[in-house]
């Protein structure tokens, strides 16, 4: 029996008010819906019988609607992965604006409902984000278990890991990219799914990874925002205010949307936490988090990085330069270290400065007069979801 998981997002609706809630498959989004809203009529449109009834005849789901008891529509109508059958928001839109009745639209991608010129309400419904597990939410947390297994729900506590992985990664690529014809090129795309593991976390090389995929540096491109749309991704661009060194200010990273997902496809396994691989690991692990921090607290902040061409590098920028980071595995941090977030601090008047990394306690360092925090990794999630950090 799956572990049930207490999640972190709060879903407070008012009455009639109606959402989407966006995520990638399994991170729990339906079992979420169902444990909270247990009122509520509910439709899968990855049931074939159904997709297959709306997809063919839109106009029944209205009619099924409007024949609902008056006492199921006090509660909220579910429609589960709702960009299957764009056409069905047509009549969601009219049910909210004649029927008064209440949707939670979840779904795994907003990319095809955006291409195929469907209207997302209007603005009729709030929008949340779902996430695979983040730190307040796993019991008996494991670094090493996170690098290797990840955090999908199913797969942090999974006894054959590398099935799971095996099959979520080949679920993905025929359910969500060849089943809705999101790239026309399979093959290609299969290819370009491979090389990627393995520039995952560094600045993004298109014309690169084109020539080992057989395509275009603009078909690579596209190919990283279908990761990105379909939810399975995050791109980082070049923090953007120059000062006065010469900074990258053009190649973004991109990181998948899990670290166990992103492992898997690169072929690493993380034994010990001291090595490159469980060090890019780490600066993955947070990047989840800070991403995942911020959506589910709904807040509006720029993640960046910062890397001169000179090799100086801060891992992440909060905002306008608000918060710095630098990840490293190491447990004995040394002042070289510390040489990217001195050098952005002394041009961005930076003072939240933050170290994450493997050493015992946490401590302060002060390097040609600017404090630095040096945080374990434990208590820098703690801050971070404690509201101490941003």
């Amino acid at each position: 029996m799956e572990k049930f998981y207490k999640r972190y997002l709060k879903m407070d609706l008012p009455a009639k008010q109606s959402a989407f809630l966006w995520g990638a498959r399994k991170t729990g989004k339906s079992t979420y819906l169902k444990s909270h809203f247990k009122g509520a009529s509910y439709y899968d449109l990855l049931n074939s019988e159904v997709f297959l009834r709306y997809l063919k005849e839109p106009h029944v789901f209205r009619e099924e609607v409007l024949g609902l008891p008056q006492d199921k529509l006090k509660h909220p109508i579910i429609v589960d992965e709702v960009q299957k059958v764009p056409m069905l928001l047509d009549e969601i839109h009219w049910l909210i604006e004649n029927a008064n009745a209440q949707f939670i639209l979840c779904g795994s991608s907003a990319r095809k409902l955006r291409s195929t010129g469907v209207n997302l309400l209007g603005g009729r419904a709030w929008r949340y984000h779902f996430y695979p597990l983040v730190f307040p939410e796993i019991d008996n947390f494991d670094l090493l278990k996170v690098f290797n297994h990840g955090t999908i729900p199913s797969h942090y506590n999974s006894t054959n890991i590398k099935k799971s992985l095996q099959a979520y990664v080949e679920d993905y690529l025929n359910e969500e990219i060849k089943a809705e014809g999101l790239v026309r090129n399979l093959p290609a795309f299969t290819r370009f799914f491979d090389n990627m593991g393995f520039s995952h976390g560094e600045p993004t090389n298109y014309t690169n990874i084109a020539r080992e995929c057989g395509v275009n540096a603009k078909t690579v491109k596209e190919y990283y925002q279908i990761l990105v749309d379909t939810l399975l991704g995050y791109l980082v661009l070049p923090y953007q205010k120059k000062v006065k060194r010469d900074i990258i200010l053009s190649i973004p990273k991109f990181y998948l949307f899990d670290v166990g997902v992103a492992n898997f496809i690169a072929k690493r396994k993380i034994e010990i936490l001291k090595d490159i691989n469980a060090g890019k690991a780490l600066e993955h692990y947070i990047l989840t988090e800070l991403v995942a921090y911020r959506g589910l607290n709904d807040l509006d902040y720029e993640i960046s990085y910062w890397r001169t061409k000179t090799g100086l590098e801060v891992d992440f920028i909060l905002g306008k330069a608000a918060v710095a980071i630098e990840v490293k595995i190491s447990d004995r941090i040394q002042k070289s270290d510390l040489k990217g977030l001195v050098a952005f601090a002394q041009e961005h008047k930076t003072k939240n400065l933050y170290l994450v990394c493997q050493e015992r306690r946490p401590r302060k360092i002060v390097s040609e007069g600017i404090d630095i925090f040096v945080l374990p990794t434990l208590e820098f999630l703690k801050s971070l979801w404690g509201g101490k950090i941003i």
